[in-house]
């Protein structure tokens, strides 16, 4: 594009949330990257949190951590997932974040005396936000999705700010998608368009006219319903796009290019369609992923398995890996609460690998501890993220060095064998939300070790969010007892990868892989890991065929 400015996409919703906003925005975002446009896309949430880093998994799914060391909606996962670019700070915003700024500003006296009110100062402040990133030069189209439906009360700022905006832009540099649902009535056996209508009526009275909308629907959209649709919204029959219900997320973008979305919205935007997207790498992910050669069953152990979501950069990981590897990833979930002494051995001889999950806190550790032990001894490939890390070195301490009461002091403030300890930045933080060890840093592997053999290089970045590390008054004793601490952080001198040599496969990493894995390059840990599963159930297969 010659013109430096960007232009503004926004997709809202309606009817009902859930409706898959962030997989559409992504899709779009896909499609118009391989039309040769620089894309991102944030994320607008209207609730009172600064951020969801202080949020329960089950309120709010996920807490994604960027590069730079945002906790942001794990939107912004399928964000960096699809378009294989990271995300920022300024990808997200909250109704806390913007405010909290403008009552900074206030107190600051930057208003002049002024009544501080939601418009203009709020609406000013979510406008300055949309456009940190369109002004930055880095971007020819800005992709903005506003959390929520329209109608909330909490969103109210957000669409009033967008209609400022496309009063100020113009409407050639502003596109308006609108999600809406279309459902299927069983007893009617017909689709009703009538809950879309209201939809775009409730925007409408926010004063915005939608310029496209997506139909989520169980079924086809044939022509007479799109033509009834176009006439009642004043949108244009061609702008009505049909979103079916798909096999996986992957499918979405094929979908959204066979229903001519990105063609729609560069034709609003008046910018010039350059080539029909070949989505060519992605359409080879796609056949690994649906073709696979091989099956595999992991464990994911963790304490929020009843919501999925809040492991969903987990979930999204081993899709990628196993796709790489022509494999098929069945996941078990077993809440760590659920397993003692009595039904692990039940619970885990059939997996073919165990993944122990993050987490906070002292709920579901003992049966954290009991499945690492059993992976361990009976060599089962594991892999511990963060806590899942941290559980792994309390099971080594206790089990193999003998120190029955080996702890974190997150667990135990007053063990006498505290192998996992608050860091020291961390001992006299009293706010909980932002202070976290978070986002890229930086960790040299040992030359002889696994992990430099899976990252194929010595030195590597990775992305953080823990408050507790691995006490190194523990270091050499856990190493002289076949526990290797592979990975170290000079910066702090830290452990940040163990792992054990004379297991097939057992690694445990202080921070979280699954946050850079995407379709292009599926995280080399996971790949290893889900390979290493396929090993070991081969390796069994084998020893049942012998002993027949």
């Amino acid at each position: 594009m010659k013109d430096t400015k960007a232009k503004y996409i926004f997709v809202t919703g309606g009817v009902s949330s859930s409706l898959g906003k962030g997989i559409i925005a992504a899709s779009l975002a896909k499609l118009l990257q391989e039309n040769g446009y620089r894309v991102t896309i944030q994320k607008l949430d209207p609730y009172i949190n600064i951020d969801p880093g202080t949020l329960n998994p089950y309120e709010h799914g996920e807490c994604f951590v960027t590069e730079d060391g945002a906790e942001t909606d794990l939107d912004l996962g399928h964000y960096e997932r699809f378009l294989n670019t990271p995300t920022s700070q300024a990808n997200n915003v909250t109704s806390g974040r913007i405010y909290q700024a403008v009552i900074e500003k206030e107190r600051k006296g930057e208003f002049l005396g002024k009544t501080v009110q939601v418009i203009p100062h709020i609406t000013n402040e979510i406008k300055d936000r949309i456009q940190i990133l369109g002004n930055s030069g880095l971007y020819d189209i800005v992709i903005t999705e506003i959390g929520g439906t329209v109608g909330d009360i909490e969103s109210l700022p957000f669409v009033e700010a967008i209609r400022q905006m496309r009063w100020e832009l113009g409407k050639e540099n502003t596109t308006i998608i609108h999600l809406t649902l279309v459902p299927f009535l069983a007893a009617a056996g017909e689709l009703k368009t009538k809950p879309t209508q209201h939809s775009v009526k409730t925007l409408l009275e926010s004063g915005i006219q939608a310029d496209i909308l997506v139909c989520r629907t169980e079924h086809h959209l044939n022509a007479e319903l799109r033509k009834k649709i176009a006439l009642f919204t004043n949108v244009a029959q061609e702008a009505v796009i049909e979103s079916i219900d798909a096999p996986t997320i992957y499918d979405v973008p094929n979908l959204m290019l066979d229903e001519g979305l990105d063609k729609v919205v560069l034709k609003s935007l008046e910018l010039p369609y350059n080539n029909k997207p070949a989505l060519n790498s992605w359409n080879a992910f796609l056949s690994r992923l649906k073709n696979p050669k091989q099956e595999v069953t992991i464990g994911l152990v963790g304490k929020y398995v009843t919501l999925h979501d809040a492991y969903k950069s987990i979930v999204e990981a081993f899709i990628h890996a196993g796709a790489s590897t022509e494999t098929k990833v069945n996941i078990e979930w077993l809440h760590s609460d659920k397993i003692n002494a009595n039904n692990s051995k039940n619970k885990l001889k059939n997996l073919d690998g165990i993944l122990v999950a993050p987490g906070f806190g002292e709920r579901g550790v003992a049966g954290k501890l009991l499945t690492i032990k059993y992976a361990r001894e009976n060599d089962i490939p594991f892999l511990g993220i963060c806590y899942g890390m941290q559980m792994a070195v309390i099971e080594y301490a206790q089990n193999v060095l003998g120190l029955q009461d080996a702890n974190s002091t997150e667990i135990d403030e007053n063990t006498s064998n505290p192998v996992i300890d608050l860091m020291d930045s961390q001992k006299n933080i009293t706010r909980k939300g932002g202070t976290m060890r978070l986002g890229n840093w930086s960790c040299e592997l040992k030359t002889d070790s696994l992990a430099a053999k899976i990252y194929q290089t010595s030195a590597i970045q990775e992305r953080h969010r823990h408050r507790y590390e691995l006490n190194n008054k523990y270091a050499d004793a856990l190493q002289a007892a076949g526990m290797k601490i592979s990975g170290i952080n000079k910066e702090t001198n830290l452990g940040e990868i163990v792992e054990l040599p004379n297991h097939s496969w057992f690694v445990g990493v202080q921070y979280h892989p699954e946050y850079k894995s995407t379709v292009e390059k599926p995280h080399p840990l996971f790949v290893s890991f889900v390979q290493a599963a396929a090993n070991n159930k081969m390796k069994n297969h084998a020893n049942m065929a012998q002993k027949i």
